[in-house]
């Protein structure tokens, strides 16, 4: 009863339709699906009463027949006026049953009109019968009772009905000759007929519009049943007292519950909260009875249901009423909004979250950072800032592919939540980058240890679809309110520490310092200035002899890159390269060092090979084979003289791409070496896949080495017996003392590479030492010099009360030697800063190549150091 009652308020009200005359005739064709089914309803009435005229017609035939034959007029007319006319009535009967029943195929306004054809024939019928037959009372009845049966199943096509009227009553005028009589049937005839299509028309337009509107609640019905099934929503009915009469089936079997079982129950039990809170409050339920107890409308009231689980529904209603206006109670439709509201709870993650590793995007960084420096009164709030990249992450995207690069990213985003624990937030503020809001904490010391913590965890290897991954990090540090007291400031001044960082060396942090502004200012100069450097020219290269260790003979060169900057003056590689690295440009530069210096060998003696330094990036360059193949061309060079020296970081990746371009550079023919051996973490491992010719023994073997107690020595014999059960010839690089030489050859080096045998030169000069036998003689110091502790460190050398930042190359017990990009002569006071962090004052000795030697006032106790260096930094949990 509820559903057909709701089913009822959801369809549209007809109103009836003004039916012209010819319509209510029955007769005028229709295209309107309204009309054409009232005729056919009115012609299936006339079938149910079409038996009933059949048998009234032979009951009035017999009536007239047994009147002719008894009675005073059979001898006058006989029974032939009654038997053929009866027959022709009878087989228009049998016809029109016929039709009627099997006439299917017909459109109903044709059978109305055979109808109407047939009600004027049996008008004729019946009209030759009052014409001619006497008007005895027996045949009067018989003939009026067949005439009622025709006309009263005639009556719901009246047009029917008027044909069959019209020659009955000119057949009774004719045979009554009396005017005043006639006068009055007709004029009563007429107003029967006309108040008979009057009520027609009116039931043909009442019938319309019962029929349209039946058809548009089944239409409704039917939309409704599939808008429930379907799932998209639901429909519900409540009594005056807010009891269920009508609940969709689909809602009943969502909840769990039978469709039977909750009629007749509150709808509010339906309802638990419309709130989102953890502990939902009947906040929800007095809201919804609010608009069942005051009968408003209603619509999309997000409710939370009574069920399991998170569920939200969505509902509407209104008031209903009778025609009286008596409220009945509500009804309305309710929708689920449970997904929706996940999604929009996943778009809002996404919108604050980095999708790939979790962790808060840039702008919830933003916010974090803005909400830690409120200021309190007039006092702005201690804040620190990590910027973070990571160093080498590029080259394992470009190798390995993305989706490694992303599971590592996800990897590095695990360790720093660790390393910071509760102390701060980390975000990515995308690719590589990182950045970390350590609140309330301005501790320098502190933050140094923690930095510290962070670049070591990060660096340690990665095991990723099996593939060993090491990466490193690079770290800026901006403190409030010290370094700036807004976001903006702190986050340009972090990335300047950041970018400082980086240009020390990488792997290490560094704390804002004023000087860093005009610092980036100079970097970004010397960036453009490097893009043009091609095709000003500034570029050229210089050549470092290797000699054979048994005869001194030179058996090739090293070309190493210089760029003479026109106000700058010679600025190092280890200033300008990475620097090329980050803006694309090592492709360029390495293509024009391998043609450069293939032109420059081809004027060498046949004997005399050129060693050119190969980036990783370069290494995996598709183009690197046409190159290659290119510069040999020009330079008419043989391939085995292009000796190709290639670091560990081309197999960072160890992956097919770098096993495919070995093989293809094999094949044109050049010799390979590998440069830095022993620097790396599995260095074996290339040696067994990779065709290498050579191994280059990295410096750090070399010097010292020939220092009593020293254990380079054995290392470096190691080396040589590896390779030498290889088949590969080893290089010494590094030698600068005679002892050192000695000691070198010793061992069983084939090859030596060192400012022992000569300095990097311009071409010019390699032609004239290339000349004759190509001899160089050793020069140099005769012994090494106390123990020193080859190490890369960032540090600062004090002179006055300015900072110059540095590399700390190697020390000892009375000095040290620093890297620098700051010109300090000899006899300089300086103050620097030791591993351990401990300031200690020197004197600048020598100054060249960027590099500085220096003697210490006081002797530097080495191994306490080292002590203090490798105790464990003291970490605690920030917060």
């Amino acid at each position: 009863m509820g559903e057909r009652r709701l089913r009822r308020a959801f369809s549209v009200p007809v109103p009836s339709r003004v039916v012209g005359w010819g319509e209510a005739l029955g007769l005028v064709d229709s295209v309107n699906p309204a009309d054409l089914q009232i005729t056919a309803e009115k012609l299936g009435e006339m079938r149910h009463g079409l038996r009933w005229t059949v048998t009234a017609h032979m009951l009035a035939l017999a009536g007239m027949l047994f009147a002719a034959l008894i009675g005073d007029a059979a001898g006058a007319t006989g029974t032939a006026p009654i038997l053929v006319p009866g027959v022709l009535l009878l087989a228009l009967d049998a016809g029109m049953m016929a039709l009627l029943g099997l006439g299917g195929g017909l459109s109903p306004t044709v059978r109305a009109r055979i109808a109407a054809a047939y009600g004027l024939a049996g008008g004729f019928v019946w009209a030759s019968f009052a014409a001619t037959l006497p008007p005895t009372p027996t045949m009067l009845a018989a003939q009026t009772g067949g005439v009622a049966a025709l006309f009263l199943l005639l009556v719901p096509v009246p047009a029917a009905a008027f044909l069959a009227a019209a020659p009955i009553m000119v057949a009774v005028l004719v045979r009554n000759g009396e005017a005043m009589p006639a006068l009055i049937a007709v004029s009563l005839t007429l107003a029967l007929a006309i108040s008979l299509l009057s009520a027609a028309r009116r039931a043909r337009g009442l019938a319309a519009a019962r029929i349209v509107d039946d058809r548009s609640a089944r239409k409704a019905g039917h939309l409704l049943t599939e808008f429930e099934e379907n799932r998209r929503g639901w429909f519900w009915e409540t009594d005056t007292r807010g009891h269920l009469t009508y609940i969709s089936r689909q809602l009943a079997e969502a909840i769990g519950r039978d469709q039977a079982a909750l009629l007749g129950t509150p709808f509010g039990d339906l309802v638990r909260s419309e709130s989102d809170d953890a502990h939902p409050g009947p906040r929800g339920q007095r809201t919804l009875g609010f608009h069942l107890s005051t009968r408003l409308p209603f619509s999309e009231v997000q409710v939370r249901a009574a069920v399991e689980g998170d569920r939200w529904w969505s509902l509407s209603g209104r008031p209903a009423s009778d025609d009286f206006g008596n409220f009945l109670g509500f009804r309305g439709n309710g929708t689920d909004l449970t997904e929706r509201r996940r999604s929009e709870r996943e778009i809002s993650t996404l919108a604050k979250s980095d999708a790939l590793t979790g962790l808060p995007n840039r702008t919830v960084m933003n916010q974090t950072l803005d909400a830690a420096l409120v200021p309190v009164g007039d006092r702005v709030k201690p804040c620190a800032v990590f910027l973070l990249d990571l160093d080498r992450f590029k080259s394992v995207n470009d190798t390995l592919g993305h989706p490694v690069g992303d599971a590592l990213l996800r990897q590095v985003a695990e360790r720093l939540r660790q390393a910071i624990g509760d102390g701060g937030q980390v975000g990515r503020l995308g690719g590589d980058e990182f950045k970390m809001v350590l609140p309330d904490m301005c501790d320098r010391t502190r933050l140094a240890t923690l930095a510290r913590h962070v670049i070591e965890r990060l660096s340690m290897p990665y095991m990723i679809e099996g593939h060993h991954v090491s990466i490193g990090a690079s770290l800026g540090v901006a403190v409030a309110p010290e370094d700036g007291t807004t976001a903006e400031a702190l986050i340009r001044n972090a990335d300047l520490a950041l970018y400082a960082a980086k240009a020390d060396g990488k792997g290490i942090h560094r704390f804002y310092e004023r000087e860093m502004h005009a610092n980036a200012d100079d970097r970004r100069l010397l960036e453009m200035d490097l893009r043009t450097v091609l095709n000003d020219g500034g570029l050229h290269l210089v050549y470092q002899p290797v000699v054979n260790a048994g005869d001194e003979k030179i058996v090739g060169f090293e070309a190493l890159i210089r760029w003479n900057h026109p106000t700058r003056g010679y600025v190092r590689p280890d200033v300008f390269i990475p620097i090329a690295e980050e803006i694309g440009m090592i492709p360029q530069i390495g293509e024009w060092v391998i043609r450069t210096a293939c032109t420059a060998a081809a004027q060498w003696p046949e004997h005399i090979r050129v060693a050119v330094n190969v980036s990783p990036i370069q290494f995996l360059s598709p183009a690197l084979p046409g190159v290659v193949m290119g510069a040999l061309a020009t330079a008419q060079l043989p391939a085995n003289r292009l000796e190709l020296e290639i670091t560990e970081g081309v197999f960072m990746n160890d992956d097919a791409a770098t096993d495919a371009m070995f093989a293809r550079l094999k094949a044109i023919g050049v010799r390979f070496a590998l440069d830095d051996f022993g620097t790396g973490y599995s260095s074996l491992g290339y040696l067994k896949k990779a065709p290498f010719d050579k191994i280059k023994i990295d410096q750090s073997f070399v010097r010292g080495a020939a220092i009593p107690g020293n254990r380079n020595a054995a290392i470096v014999r190691a080396i040589v017996a590896l390779a030498t059960s290889l088949d590969m010839d080893t290089t010494a690089e590094g030698a600068e003392t005679l002892d050192e030489l000695e000691l070198i050859r010793s061992l069983g080096c084939s090859h030596i590479q060192g400012y022992v045998f000569g300095r990097p030169m311009p071409g010019d000069e390699v032609l004239e030492k290339v000349k004759g036998t190509a001899t160089l003689n050793p020069s140099g110091f005769l012994a090494s010099r106390s123990p020193r502790v080859a190490m890369l460190r960032s540090t600062t050398v004090r002179v006055g009360t300015r900072d110059h930042s540095a590399r700390l190359r190697n020390i000892s017990v009375g000095g040290a030697m620093v890297e620098t990009a700051s010109v300090i002569e000899p006899g300089t006071a300086v103050e620097i800063e030791l591993p351990d962090g401990r300031r200690q004052n020197a004197v600048v000795r020598w100054e060249r190549d960027g590099r500085i030697g220096m003697t210490f006032d006081r002797p530097l106790d080495i191994e306490a150091m080292n002590t203090r260096i490798a105790a464990p930094p003291r970490m605690a949990r920030m917060g």
